[in-house]
């Protein structure tokens, strides 16, 4: 399996990337190949006053390199420019990644906005699935909130097409999970469920992680779906939120629903989404 990891060279993107930990979590569910991914802004230009980005750019990426080959993974470097968001994700799928992996310092405007601007451009766009891993704040040497991506994921559900196509991660991910829950919100509008139970269809999603080993709670709330699944993540303090993006039509199928865009800026650990399966 592949993998894309996004890099603007600042100290937040770094900090996945330099974590054992991470890589430890990536190479156990399948990933052996990473491309590194760098995009150059077009409004950015070799020779600028006072920057040498060039021989920055060439150093930050053998560096990076050296670790990850280090850490058993084949990896291949990819310098282009353009729009970040738009070649992360042609990268992606040309290689044909299984999965991109951007950090993220959440909701602060003005720290590294780069990163965090490509992180919701590509969680509205992403085709493939997308692990946003959560980065300190505030530090000027920032570490990774949850080092241990995938041991325990909250997965948020509406019993719909997308969110079953978002668990069958736990295909692949479920050699680095131990723990999980699963969290359904019922709203006036849930489609199809007034004659079904929620906490009867958790408990069968939940039998078949129990069955892989994965110990396994479920939680049925009420109310706002994304404030009740950050509340839950306060709660459980899992180390990814895992949801499925909708698409709201055969013209829209790649843009998010607003409930994962709000998870993505908010949620306080990593979120991992998964767009819809190709048509």
């Amino acid at each position: 399996m592949k993998a894309v990891v996004a890099t603007d060279l600042s100290a937040a993107s770094e900090a996945t990337i330099e974590s054992e930990t991470c890589l430890a979590c990536i190479g156990r569910i399948g990933i052996d190949e990473i491309h590194l991914v760098t995009v150059v802004p077009s409004n950015v230009h070799a020779g600028m006053p006072g920057i040498d980005f060039e021989e920055r750019r060439r150093q930050a990426l053998e560096r990076y390199s050296r670790v990850i080959e280090d850490a058993g993974f084949d990896v291949e470097a990819h310098v282009v420019r353009g729009t970040p968001h738009r070649r992360i994700r042609g990268i992606g799928e040309t290689i044909g990644a299984s999965l991109t992996i951007v950090g993220s310092r959440g909701q602060s405007p003005l720290e590294n906005r780069v990163i965090g601007s490509t992180a919701r451009n590509l969680a509205r766009t992403t085709v493939t699935p997308l692990l946003v891993n959560r980065i300190e704040r505030e530090a000027d040497d920032p570490e990774v909130l949850r080092e241990h991506l995938f041991r325990r994921m909250l997965f948020a559900t509406d019993f719909s097409e997308n969110a079953d196509h978002a668990f069958d991660s736990f295909s692949y991910l479920r050699g680095a999970t131990k723990e999980a829950t699963l969290v359904h919100v019922q709203t006036p509008k849930d489609p199809g469920l007034a004659d079904d139970d929620p906490e009867d269809r958790l408990a069968e999603v939940a039998d078949q992680l129990e069955g892989w080993g994965i110990e396994t709670r479920t939680d049925v709330r009420q109310g706002d779906p994304a404030d009740e699944i950050l509340a839950a993540e306060e709660e459980y303090r899992p180390t990814t939120i895992l949801v499925g993006s909708r698409g709201h039509s055969r013209l829209r199928r790649l843009l998010l629903g607003s409930v994962s865009e709000d998870l993505v800026a908010q949620a306080n650990g990593n979120v991992m989404l998964v767009p819809p399966a190709s048509v």
